[in-house]
């Protein structure tokens, strides 16, 4: 995240945000604090990064773009 006076500086972190909050925080409940922690971390480790496809890849998963030969 950037400073001050950058707005655009944090635009993917807040991209990323909101697609946590409205795919994730917003569709279920978590009753205990560990559920909320692992599902975060699967959220950002496998399901955004090696399933989700992103526009800016060209409808790749980001894992597909890194790994591509």
């Amino acid at each position: 995240m950037s400073r001050a006076g950058y707005p655009y500086d944090n635009a993917p972190m807040e991209k990323y945000f909101n697609t946590l909050k409205t795919e994730l925080l917003n569709v279920h409940e978590y009753s205990k604090e560990k559920e909320l922690y692992k599902a975060i971390n699967d959220f950002a480790y496998i399901w955004y990064n090696q399933n989700r496809t992103h526009t800016y890849n060209n409808h790749k998963t980001t894992y597909e773009v890194r790994f591509a030969a």
